[in-house]
């Protein structure tokens, strides 16, 4: 009984990433764009590991890398007896070290690193009862220690809420492909990303909205252009994926 509040929302997690045919559908249409069998990929911030089971769907081999424990055990209990999937219970950030997790024990997909984002949430709207009233020490590595371990992935998926930036400067070279979360709340944390990756390497950009997992973008666009493009996004918009592709 004393568990029984803080596994539903896991449950509401489990139901929206895994019973919903259409979308896991239309994200692994998207990610067989991006990734052939035998690619490795990285998956940051992997919650229940939605994205993880399209990455080995689609025959690839996965670092997934979670750092709340009951999502993490979640994980291991999905995705644990995989030979593909190697499951790390880590944050990812600018250096190896430890760092403090703000927990959201209603909302679990929104625990962060980044106490910017708790702030910028706060009254926002689309926001409101949001709590971060928990508070864990995790360990923290990075893309380059993960790289030095497993070898440079073909494609990198972030989502962190908020601690984006941090993450991505724990890369100190251009990659082929990635993806980090953004939000309406915090574009200007988005047009950060965009400008440290346009300066490891030359990048196209793309942009998936909401949970449409769909690229809106044809031909990709420069890195001015994708600032432009989410500067002009309502604020109904709310969140998406920003995709980054070497040149």
């Amino acid at each position: 009984m004393g568990n029984s509040g803080a596994t539903r929302p896991i449950g509401r997690s489990l139901a929206t990433y895994y019973r919903d045919p259409a979308r896991t559908a239309r994200m692994d249409r998207l990610h067989a764009r991006l990734l052939r069998p035998g690619a490795l990929a990285f998956d940051i911030g992997a919650h229940v590991g939605d994205r993880t089971a399209s990455f080995l769907r689609l025959g690839a081999s996965v670092v997934a890398l979670e750092p709340q424990p009951r999502l993490f055990r979640a994980l291991r209990l999905i995705h644990g007896r995989n030979p593909r999937a190697t499951l790390r219970p880590h944050a990812v950030g600018r250096q190896v070290s430890t760092g403090t997790l703000h927990l959201n024990p209603k909302n679990p997909t929104v625990a962060t690193l980044a106490p910017d984002f708790i702030a910028a949430a706060r009254n926002a709207p689309g926001w409101q009862g949001q709590v971060w009233e928990g508070q864990i020490e995790v360990p923290v590595t990075t893309l380059d220690a993960l790289i030095a371990e497993f070898g440079e992935p073909d494609f990198v998926k972030i989502d962190v809420e908020g601690f984006e930036l941090a993450v991505l400067q724990g890369l100190s070279h251009a990659l082929p492909l990635l993806s980090f979360e953004f939000t309406v709340i915090q574009r200007a944390a988005a047009f950060a990303c965009i400008q440290y990756l346009d300066e490891l390497g030359p990048y196209d950009f793309n942009l998936s909205i909401g949970e449409t997992q769909t690229l809106r973008h044809r031909p990709w666009l420069s890195a001015r252009d994708t600032i432009a493009v989410v500067d002009a996004l309502p604020d109904s918009a709310n969140s998406g994926d920003i995709y980054a592709r070497r040149r």
